[in-house]
């Protein structure tokens, strides 16, 4: 029997937010908080506010607003040694990684997050950290090293009847399901995902796992109109709350229903909105797959052979960077569907009529028009260049940005790397959205 769900990130003064709350009811409330917090001079309270703070910026996709606060949040609790507010600053820096691309950074918070979280006693951030980790694997296509991970968190939250995190659970273990082509449990899991967040009112939770119904229902059973049913309800509840990143992957999963049931100009449309979405959070994950969607669907309107190589070719290098294990099965798969030989391939130089140096340019070009296209279909500014610059600036969760202290301990005793200490040598990178 599951309880409502919760939010266990809304801390200190901000209990009463809920897990439905809206990310700008958050935002102001947390900051109103973070404010009186710290003029008071109360440390504790000024992080746990700060956490809420992180995580509202964060799921709002504001990027550097939410590694601004997160790390704020992390030398408040530092300053009064508080191990459980230091793990949820750790928690959100890490998933705050994961949102980015940055998933070796992911991992270490993630991993520090989940240790301090044991050794201060807090066995919810521990489990939240422990299913970031679970996450950000199963994320990269690592399925085999994650799978029991997420039945473990699963028992565990069905034990505690926690409603959030037992959706969680389920939704992670479907998707790798589906991605093994097992379309029948997949769709088992998130149907009872769905109405345990129904039950629960995690609307979060609930839009998420109609996004997943939508994919099994498009992908099994070519009911495309169904399909796009459930993902205008959750569409609805994005909207609502403010969920940027579920409402570009919203989008997305649009795109790969229309795809799939041949409507490539509509899917061409909705990939390019979504490709927006992504650029303006910066988030590489979802702007790399919604690349490839579009990719496919310009192909199947009559681009170019050698456009299209040369983009899948920058795709797969895209892919592989990030670390998505899966990218280059994903692109061969593009290649094959699409009866495009990889760029490179004496016979694709042929068939396109084009060296590789001018496929190269072309693909680069497509890009930004693609770019282009897609900002003004989504209401955003336009920008210099081909946008590359714009990600660039908006980089920058530093590894290890700011002040000295003392740093946390490895379980063993041993001083461990401070995750926000100074070090010469850091350098800032490029960091998908999570929940």
């Amino acid at each position: 029997m599951y309880g409502k769900a919760f939010a266990p990130e809304y801390q200190g003064a901000l209990t009463t937010l809920s897990v439905n709350s809206s990310l700008i009811e958050v935002l102001a409330a947390g900051t109103r908080q973070l404010s009186e917090a710290e003029r008071a001079g109360e440390h504790g309270e000024a992080a746990r506010s700060g956490l809420a703070v992180a995580e509202a910026h964060r799921r709002l996709g504001q990027i550097r607003e939410a590694d601004r606060a997160w790390k704020a949040s992390y030398r408040a609790a530092r300053a009064v040694g508080d191990l459980g507010a230091m793990a949820w600053a750790l928690w959100s820096g890490g998933t705050l990684a994961r949102q980015r691309g940055s998933f070796p950074l992911a991992r270490r918070l993630l991993g520090l997050a989940a240790e301090m979280g044991e050794r201060g006693g807090d066995v919810v951030v521990r489990g939240y950290s422990l299913a970031g980790l679970a996450e950000t694997g199963r994320i990269q296509g690592d399925y085999e090293a994650v799978a029991r991970l997420h039945e473990q968190l699963l028992t565990e939250a069905r034990r505690r009847g926690e409603a959030r995190h037992t959706v969680w659970a389920l939704e992670g273990i479907a998707q790798i399901h589906r991605q093994r082509g097992e379309y029948d449990s997949a769709y088992a899991l998130f149907e009872e995902a769905a109405q345990i967040a129904g039950g629960a009112d995690d609307r979060r939770g609930h839009a998420w796992a109609l996004r997943g119904l939508a994919d099994i229902v498009s992908a099994r059973d070519g009911d495309v109109e169904r399909a796009l049913a459930l993902l205008s309800e959750a569409e609805t509840t994005c909207r609502a709350m403010r969920l940027s990143s579920a409402l570009a992957y919203n989008h997305k999963m649009r795109g790969n229903v229309l795809y799939r049931a041949g409507r490539y100009a509509e899917a061409r449309d909705t990939y390019e909105r979504a490709l927006a979405e992504f650029r303006e959070m910066s988030e590489p994950r979802g702007e790399a797959l919604s690349r490839l969607g579009l990719a496919k669907s310009l192909a199947r309107l009559g681009r170019d052979h050698a456009e299209t190589a040369a983009e899948l070719a920058d795709l797969a290098r895209e892919l592989e960077r990030i670390g998505l294990r899966h990218a280059r099965e994903m692109v061969a798969r593009a290649h094959t569907e699409l009866g495009v030989r990889p760029q490179g391939d004496s016979r694709a130089r042929r068939q396109g009529g084009t060296g590789g140096r001018a496929q190269e340019g072309s693909g680069s070009g497509a890009r930004a028009e693609a770019d282009g296209r897609a900002r003004r279909k989504a209401g955003l500014p336009e920008q210099e260049g081909s946008g590359g610059g714009a990600r660039a600036a908006a980089s920058g969760v530093d590894a290890q940005a700011g002040t000295g202290g003392p740093a946390p301990r490895a379980a063993g005793g041993s001083a461990a790397a401070d995750p926000v200490g100074r070090s010469r040598g850091a350098r800032g990178v490029r960091l998908e959205a999570g929940r």
